[in-house]
């Protein structure tokens, strides 16, 4: 993921909503999402290069997405794929907060990533940067690709709509993964990837036969326990191409 707003314990209906955005390299071969076979328990998009994902959720209520850090003065091609950490956390059976305080042993073989793990009622949060895990305060938060609520002008935009939409329908906040608008040339970051690449990668929706938005998901959990997820692939022009709902009781 590129983009993911949540709302944590922040409405009584609604422990959990997320609402997220893939960005990926068009070329990089995928499958949408699914009960993945051999894991029933387990819906996730797939990475087919690295058999990983970037965001998912279990039928035991275990959810996890993941965002890169983007460094490229850091990036190693050697490094191991940061979608397996997802696919790892929502297979397992550790709590949150025992799998990320795991995670500053092994941050070194991937290249900088940003985590959430679910479970339990916890959320934890562990940056490779940072170093260290730390559970996620209720509220509202977003994250790109840099730290957790880090003022970016798409993060700020993302926690702006994910706190007017958080009681309202999943539509408002495919309406926010949505968004165009670029950021303002004197808010962007500076990571390294020149001005031109940070204009382009500064708005919610990303487009580009090359790099882009390809699949926009929004997921809520209810105070009861059922789970909805729904997953919109994109293509290159940001267009709508495929949709995908699912909708189950935790622990059933």
């Amino acid at each position: 993921m590129c983009l993911i707003a949540l709302a944590w314990k922040a409405h009584p209906d609604s422990p959990l909503v997320v609402a997220a955005n893939r960005d990926e390299w068009r070329a990089r071969p995928t499958a949408p999402a699914i009960w993945w076979e051999g894991r029933p328990d387990l819906l996730a998009g797939r990475d087919l290069e690295a058999g990983g994902t970037w965001m998912g959720v279990t039928r035991g209520g275990r959810f996890c997405a993941v965002t890169n850090f983007r460094d490229p003065s850091g990036k190693r091609g050697t490094a191991r794929s940061r979608g397996e950490l997802v696919a790892d956390f929502l297979s397992g059976i550790e709590s949150p907060a025992a799998y990320c305080g795991m995670l500053a042993r092994r941050a070194g073989d991937y290249n900088g990533f940003n985590l959430l793990a679910g479970a339990g009622g916890s959320l934890v949060y562990f940056g490779s940067r940072e170093g260290e895990a730390r559970e996620v305060e209720p509220g509202i938060h977003a994250l790109s690709n840099h730290l957790l609520d880090e003022p970016w002008p798409k993060v700020h935009r993302a926690r702006e709509a994910m706190a007017k939409a958080v009681a309202e329908g999943d539509e408002s906040l495919f309406a926010m993964l949505s968004d165009t608008t670029p950021g303002r040339d004197g808010e962007l970051p500076d990571t390294g990837v020149g001005l031109a690449w940070e204009r382009r990668l500064s708005p919610a929706l990303i487009t580009g036969e090359d790099y882009g938005t390809r699949a926009s998901t929004v997921m809520r959990m209810s105070a009861t326990g059922r789970v909805r997820f729904e997953e919109r692939t994109r293509d290159a022009t940001g267009t709508v191409t495929d949709s995908r709902t699912f909708s189950f009781e935790i622990g059933r």
